[in-house]
């Protein structure tokens, strides 16, 4: 995604965003698009009863609201728990988005203008906390690209930072945008994560996302910032030729990393999952691209999930375990999943 600008054609917006300063800043900046007034941003019922082969339209649709959901979801992975942040949802069309399986076709960018809240209800969170948290702050969209509409992630940070001392954010992306983190305060407390793919996977099924060049770029600009590297390889698509793909991916992250990126690293793998909805979306929105579900590989998991047989997974997950240890002998695999 080589161009910053972010193409919106209509804004829905909840009326009281505009009694907040980052409400009435974002109404200011898209004043020549037409806007539409809603109840809320949960159910916009001519959205809903737009058909599938329309999603990518709806991806072009951006929805102003106040957040109202504030429960935070333990987690064992990455962070100890998962936090309703910023925003929802996403501008980018990965075929395999698990937020599809939340908000189906309507998986649009959400933005909260009430950040201030959302932020405050963390501090006291984490203050009130007997034990040093990790915090997943970018579980339900993508913080860097967020951020090219709100300009907001660095003041967002940095008031976590100032307001408490205790407790780290984290969060993924599959974006390149990271100059508003190069400068945060206190880089120990705050834990971006790449999230990477074969190119020929990013061109074929992450649309409108950085490429694999782009996201080294940015890794090694984090390490030379002061940030510890943390990879995340998600998700793993086991298509004909994925062997030779997740090996030359790993080969080049070992050549094209930074002697500063190498010093510490931390990987996370995790598998793709899928399901009848994004079948549907997917076969009607995307006719002429990848097919994703492979009946001969995957098996229901639950109504209308699929997942990778289990035999099939073992072997994968140890050929890619085995391929990140014998490249980077001293790195450290949180989990595969």
């Amino acid at each position: 995604m080589k161009n910053r600008e972010l193409k919106f054609t209509r804004i829905y917006y909840e009326p009281s965003i505009k009694n907040y300063e980052l409400g009435k800043f974002l109404i200011k900046k898209y004043e020549k698009l037409p806007k539409i007034e809603i109840n809320s941003h949960n159910n916009i019922e001519e959205l809903r009863k737009y058909e599938n082969k329309d999603f990518a339209k709806l991806k072009r649709y951006l929805i102003l609201g106040i957040r109202k959901t504030h429960k935070y979801t333990p987690n064992y992975k990455i962070s100890d728990y998962l936090v309703p942040f910023t925003s929802s949802g996403c501008y980018a069309m990965c075929m395999y988005c698990y937020l599809i399986c939340n908000y189906n076709k309507c998986s649009y960018l959400r933005v909260f203008v009430n950040k201030e809240e959302i932020l405050d209800r963390l501090i006291k969170f984490s203050n009130n906390s007997d034990k040093e948290l990790v915090f997943e702050i970018g579980s339900n969209s993508d913080l860097l690209l967020e951020n090219l509409v709100t300009n907001s992630l660095k003041e967002n940070i940095e008031y976590f930072l100032e307001k408490t001392s205790k407790g780290k954010l984290t969060f993924p992306t599959k974006f390149s945008y990271i100059e508003p983190l190069l400068e945060i305060s206190d880089k120990k407390r705050v834990l971006p994560r790449m999230s990477l793919n074969p190119q020929n996977i990013i061109e074929k099924v992450e649309f409108g996302t950085s490429s694999f060049d782009e996201r080294i770029n940015a890794i090694n600009k984090l390490a030379s910032a002061g940030y510890k590297t943390y990879i995340l390889i998600a998700p793993v698509i086991l298509t004909d030729t994925y062997k030779e793909d997740y090996t030359n991916l790993i080969e080049e992250l070992k050549e094209r990393l930074s002697k500063e990126a190498k010093v510490d690293i931390t990987f996370e793998v995790i598998f793709m999952t899928y399901s009848y909805v994004h079948r549907k979306i997917n076969e009607e929105a995307f006719p002429k691209a990848l097919k994703l579900y492979n009946p001969n590989l995957m098996t229901s998991r639950g109504i209308g999930k699929y997942h990778y047989k289990s035999n099939i997974k073992e072997e994968a997950k140890k050929f890619i375990e085995d391929l990140i240890t014998n490249n980077f002998k001293n790195c450290k695999i949180k989990y595969i999943v």
